[in-house]
């Protein structure tokens, strides 16, 4: 496979996909507006599309085990295709959200695929390179996803969002036919496991969001049957290999708190300018902007200083940065716009080379029969992070309505911040346990396995 080639395309892919939940954020009110429903009925648009997506994405990398990735991927696309066509002609709030969740069911395949991928056919020498640029492609979306929804839907209309979506099936005959050929192996589909997989996070996800007691029971209900069903069935959808691996959970954990801090800051930044500073949609947007392009500028370099320096290296430098911007707003957000903007073109690049480094870690420590499951639920905890994050954040500033607005921002960062410590703690607790297993005479690594080298 020529990586060089397969990988900006895959990447350009993914950053439709991501702009695609963004886009949709921006444009809310006036979809709400026009199609005539009330907000807490609209914010279905976004939440379907989100809980959609980083479901299929666990889905996707599971089947990769099994099923071939250009299979899969062509699935993926004609769906998120077709349901971008028909999002075009949606007339009514039924239309759009059946176009919103049938998104969300294809577009899975270029975030769930795209680590498999790297992580299966790149050399682990290169890796570092690829799995950063799928970060950038990522953080690039989050980034200009509010200027190009802005600007869509004032001068074309809601619809039009669709029509960028609609790029990814050019995209589809160039990576069918650059994709490295796969067999089919043959297997039993848990589909039992998937089902309560999906229960799981959908019912946390609501319960978090609507903040509502009768789904969290319910969530907690199919956690305890999803437990039951992995000690009784052979072959599940989640398999418990991956969970049994103490450096694997370790790194689930970083990768949870991490995406928390992203997301986040994500959700607080565009509030703060419009509620403290006034900004417009597009002012926002225009702020938010440089960082992550500047972030897709030094995706290269990043790439290839954390295939030379290594992952940990790079996890700590990111962790420290990201401490020293929290602090920052943390301490005087109400200041200036200039406190974000220039707060942003430090944090946007060091989550980028964060979660870089902390998928390659993970891809490097996984055996190859684990790939695939291992970096789907890696993504899944990732998203679910980000997801409690953004109501954690939303309701920390609803308490707070006696405090001066920038003081209930400052505190929210102030959380964040302490979400950023017990982030590095676990980073040197894995460190410290890796450094352990290294030293154990006779021991065989789990990096090592994964590469096919023992431990010296």
């Amino acid at each position: 496979m020529n990586d060089k080639i397969v990988m900006p395309v895959w990447t350009f892919g993914l950053f439709i996909v991501v702009m695609n939940t963004t886009m949709f954020n921006v444009s809310l009110p006036s979809i709400i507006r026009e199609i005539g429903v009330s907000a807490a009925l609209g914010s279905w648009i976004v939440s379907s599309y989100s809980i959609g997506y980083a479901l299929s994405t666990v889905i996707y990398s599971r089947l990769s085990d099994v099923l071939p990735i250009r299979r899969l991927l062509w699935i993926g696309l004609a769906i998120l295709g077709l349901s971008s066509v028909f999002g075009i002609m949606a007339t009514n709030f039924q239309a759009l959200l059946m176009a919103r969740i049938a998104q969300s069911a294809g577009a899975g395949a270029m975030a769930g695929l795209g680590l498999v991928l790297a992580s299966r056919y790149i050399p682990y020498e290169r890796r570092g390179r690829a799995i950063s640029m799928i970060s950038a492609g990522a953080a690039m979306a989050f980034g200009l996803g509010p200027i190009v929804g802005g600007l869509i839907s004032e001068y074309i209309g809601w619809n039009g969002l669709f029509a960028v979506t609609c790029l990814v099936i050019v995209l589809l005959p160039i990576l069918l036919r650059l994709l490295p050929k796969e067999q089919p192996k043959p297997f039993r589909f848990d589909i039992a496991g998937a089902i309560l997989t999906v229960v799981n996070a959908a019912t946390l996800l609501i319960a978090i969001t609507q903040r509502s007691a009768v789904w969290l029971i319910a969530g907690l209900l199919s956690i305890a049957a999803h437990v039951w069903h992995l000690r009784r069935a052979q072959e599940t959808f989640i398999n418990p290999d991956l969970l049994a691996k103490p450096m694997y959970r370790k790194l689930l954990v970083i990768g949870f708190c991490i995406m928390m801090l992203n997301l986040g800051n994500l959700f607080l930044m565009p509030l703060a300018l419009a509620n403290l500073f006034a900004k417009s949609p597009l002012a926002i947007g225009i702020t938010i902007a440089p960082g992550a392009v500047l972030s897709a500028i030094l995706t290269p370099f990043v790439g290839r200083w954390i295939d030379r320096y290594g992952n940990v290296r790079f996890l700590i430098l990111g962790h420290g940065i990201l401490a020293f911007v929290l602090v920052a707003f943390w301490a005087d957000l109400g200041a200036s716009p200039a406190v974000i903007l220039f707060g942003y073109l430090c944090f946007s690049p060091a989550v980028s080379a964060t979660i870089a480094s902390l998928n390659n870690e993970t891809s490097r420590i996984l055996p190859a029969k684990l790939i695939g499951s291992g970096m789907g639920l890696m993504q899944l905890i990732q998203f679910f992070g980000g997801s409690i994050s953004v109501a954690v954040c939303g309701m920390l500033l609803q308490f707070q309505k006696n405090n001066s607005l920038a003081s209930a921002f400052e505190h929210v960062y102030g959380a964040l911040f302490a979400i950023c410590i017990c982030s590095l703690c676990s980073l040197l607790w894995y460190m410290l346990s890796s450094r352990r297993s290294e030293s154990s005479p006779g021991n065989v690594t789990e990096s090592a396995l994964s590469t096919g080298e023992t431990a010296k």
